[in-house]
């Protein structure tokens, strides 16, 4: 088999080794012509036996855009684009949709697994008609982790499907993270007590109910960095948590653990939070309370 695989990021191009590790033939673009197989797009399209199997890894929104846009003039009837990057799931409609008028099949593919995937493999959530998966399941099988498939690949749905199980994946991963986090917090500031928190969140990675890959990694870090005073505590979010909670509103669904890990990275933010100042002047108005004056 013969992939294309438009854009080499720290996940397209480990994607694009792993394939090839497991006898696939990759031919890749991107923007860096340091990183790039081929000097244009049109230039992969060309290199590709048809039908031709397109993976899309480029970041959400407009780029993407651009690159369906692109694909729907080069490419031909019966030739399948796979999205990979972490696209709407309602962008995927609309990707589908323009395609299907040039006879070009699509799949939408939500992908976990960060910069890990290339060795422990990616966890794979893929939405499309059953044919076109189908077709496409010897990516899928090289790209997910060794083992049962139906721990590390599922086919969820129509279009759409696949980037909606991982928004919501990736509402469960905000709130699960913030949880070590307050626990981290609250267990480092009992230091008198608790005198060696890497081990007591070491010793939580067997027999323990809270058990998980995330702590793993929790406990890696503490290892590199103890108390954790090389990193400021600024928190990025890359859009799925927020899709999450406004999906959640849509449909009328409680999802109070999951807002409040998207509020937490909000706060992380601010280095001095206005609603923070309001609260201290409150308190300070109703019962007294010293406040901090501002510099200190």
């Amino acid at each position: 088999m013969h992939i294309g695989i438009i854009g080499l990021g720290k996940m397209g191009a480990n994607m694009r080794e792993r394939l090839r590790e497991h006898d696939i033939e990759v031919t890749g673009f991107d923007t860096n012509p340091d990183l790039s197989d081929v000097e244009s797009l049109h230039d992969l399209v060309e290199a590709l036996p048809a039908p031709r199997l397109v993976w899309v890894m480029v970041p959400s929104g407009r780029i993407t855009d651009g690159v369906v846009a692109d694909l729907s003039e080069f490419l031909d009837e019966g030739d399948l684009v796979i999205n990979g990057g972490n696209s709407r799931y309602t962008d995927d409609l609309r990707y589908g949709q323009r395609l299907d008028v040039h006879g070009i099949r699509f799949v939408d593919a939500g992908v976990s697994g960060g910069v890990w995937g290339d060795r422990y493999g990616y966890g794979l959530m893929v939405g499309g008609a059953d044919a076109d998966v189908e077709r496409a399941m010897p990516v899928f099988d090289a790209l997910r982790p060794e083992g049962p498939r139906e721990e590390g690949f599922s086919h969820v749905g129509p279009i759409g499907a696949g980037h909606y199980a991982k928004m919501v994946h990736n509402g469960v991963e905000y709130a699960l993270m913030q949880a070590y986090a307050e626990g981290y917090e609250l267990l480092a500031k009992r230091s008198d007590l608790v005198t060696d928190v890497e081990a007591t969140f070491a010793g939580w990675q067997r027999g323990t109910v809270v058990r998980s890959w995330l702590l793993e990694l929790l406990v890696r870090a503490l290892q590199e960095d103890p108390e954790l005073d090389d990193i400021r505590g600024y928190v990025n979010d890359s859009g799925e948590g927020r899709w999450t909670v406004e999906e959640a509103i849509d449909q009328a669904v409680p999802v109070p653990t999951i807002s409040a890990a998207i509020f937490a990275r909000f706060v992380s933010r601010q280095q001095d939070s206005p609603a923070m100042r309001a609260v201290a002047s409150l308190r300070n108005q109703f019962g007294g309370h010293a406040v901090t004056p501002a510099g200190e």
